[in-house]
């Protein structure tokens, strides 16, 4: 493997001629030293190497393992995809097999046969491209939990391959988030995702009456109520082998919060009026834009329906916490409604495109959406401006990112990514002209985007 192919090697060593008859013999190697933890924590910071050769017994203790195992815990803690390679003495067998147990790709018994260290280093860096290559593409791959959603947001592509993790479980899912964010997106998407049959069904629980929500709930019996002619199902029995969506689960009253529980301990029902348990199969969904916790403190909602409903918690970035998503959003639904009201080929104006970057968006998808509708109906010409909009115009483009990480690779790459992000989402997702708006040429733009994971 040349020097310029990969990170470099980590050799730690304490020994100083052994540190450099393995440095020696891994010539083909490009390598860098250390021969202490705190060293070793400061190259593999410095230098992000792939592979790591390391020897147990370091300083302030050599005949010792315990600053040895110390920073093998450090290093995959930093980066828990690091091939480390430990050398160990001849009957340290034990050991090496718990550094393996710890997360060790593999061990070497000394004197080591530099040949067969050298096919062992080969393999681990082959198999660690082979892992970010994956890692890559996985991360360029949009979630299918996230197929009703547009977004190139690093956070919100994270949630959909969450969304995608637990689809396939029985878990109740609490989904957390402002007004608009897109909850019961999400929510279609998990059904989506999963191997469930049945119907999704969503109920708001704000929307209803207190009197009529349990009958919509757990349905009646015919005689149960006046008016009721005929036995009803709820909405949980019409979601039986689907998903029962529970929106705005904040607003539940607290006389129909211990019934639910019941349901969600027991998985069955009792329709009003009825005496009979029908049990249900159904993946619960809640969502809401409330502090339940808070909630709970101030005795509105139930904590042990809490713990129940939150198996698995998502929380939902606002609109304008997600990378150039309200933009892309903005296109995306200027060309749906310009289509609906046969307007032709709408497009945003540079002054759009600024004001909706610096615009807070508190209502989110939802307003934006609302937004836009609005100003495809209304726009004068073809070009859709800031005041089509109702939206001022910023007097500076201050979207600049904020770095607060100080490694610099980091720093760099967050911004890089944020950049790239921004352009193509002002330019509506066209390289050439996104690679013209940054100032580098088109190829440098797609291999920025490789490796970046930019769809």
């Amino acid at each position: 493997m040349s020097s310029g192919d990969a990170p470099p090697l980590l050799i730690v060593e304490d020994d100083l001629a052994l540190q450099k008859q393995i440095k020696w013999s891994l010539d083909r190697f490009e390598s860098v030293t250390a021969s202490d933890r705190e060293t070793a924590l400061v190259q593999l910071r410095r230098f992000q190497p792939r592979v790591v050769t390391m020897d147990l017994g370091l300083p302030p203790d050599p005949d010792s393992v315990s600053e040895g195992f110390k920073l093998l815990g450090q290093m995959l803690d930093i980066d828990p995809n690091l091939k480390v390679i430990v050398l160990t003495g001849q009957n340290d067998q034990a050991h090496a097999l718990r550094a393996v147990a710890l997360g060790a790709y593999d061990f070497q018994a000394k004197p080591f046969d530099p040949e067969v260290l050298a096919l062992t280093i080969e393999r681990a860096y082959r198999l660690a491209e082979l892992q970010q290559e994956n890692r890559r593409l996985q991360a360029m791959a949009q979630p299918d939990a996230l197929s009703g959603l547009l977004t190139r947001d690093a956070e919100m592509l994270r949630i959909g391959r969450t969304i995608e993790r637990v689809a396939g479980s029985g878990a109740s899912v609490l989904l957390l988030g402002e007004s608009g964010t897109g909850k019961e997106v999400l929510a279609q998407g998990l059904h989506a995702a999963s191997r469930r049959t049945g119907k999704f069904v969503a109920i708001n629980c704000a929307a209803i009456p207190e009197t009529l929500l349990e009958s919509e709930l757990f349905g009646y019996e015919k005689g149960a109520f006046t008016g009721a002619a005929k036995t009803t199902l709820g909405k949980i029995e019409t979601a039986n082998g689907g998903t029962l969506m529970l929106d705005e689960i904040g607003d539940l009253p607290h006389s129909l919060q211990a019934k639910l529980l019941r349901f969600l301990q027991e998985r069955t029902i009792e329709r009003l009026g009825g005496r009979q348990e029908v049990p249900v199969d159904v993946r619960v969904v809640g969502a809401t834009h409330q502090d339940l916790r808070a909630q709970i403190k101030a005795g509105q909602f139930r904590e042990d329906l809490y713990y129940r409903l939150a198996e698995i918690v998502v929380t939902i970035p606002p609109l304008r916490d997600r990378n150039g998503d309200a933009v892309l959003l903005a296109h995306a639904f200027l060309r749906r409604f310009a289509q609906e009201q046969r307007r032709g080929n709408l497009t945003l104006s540079e002054d759009a495109i600024r004001a909706i970057e610096a615009h807070a968006w508190p209502g989110n998808v939802r307003e934006l959406l609302n937004a836009i509708k609005r100003a495809a109906i209304m726009a004068d010409g073809a070009r859709v401006t800031a005041d089509d909009i109702g939206l001022p115009v910023p007097q500076t483009d201050d979207t600049a990112p904020a770095a607060s990480d100080i490694d610099l690779r980091t720093v760099r790459e967050q911004a890089e990514r944020q950049a790239i992000v921004t352009a193509l989402a002002r330019t509506n997702g066209n390289v050439v002209r996104a690679s013209e708006l940054l100032g580098v040429s088109r190829p440098t733009l797609y291999d920025l985007m490789r490796r970046l994971g930019i769809k």
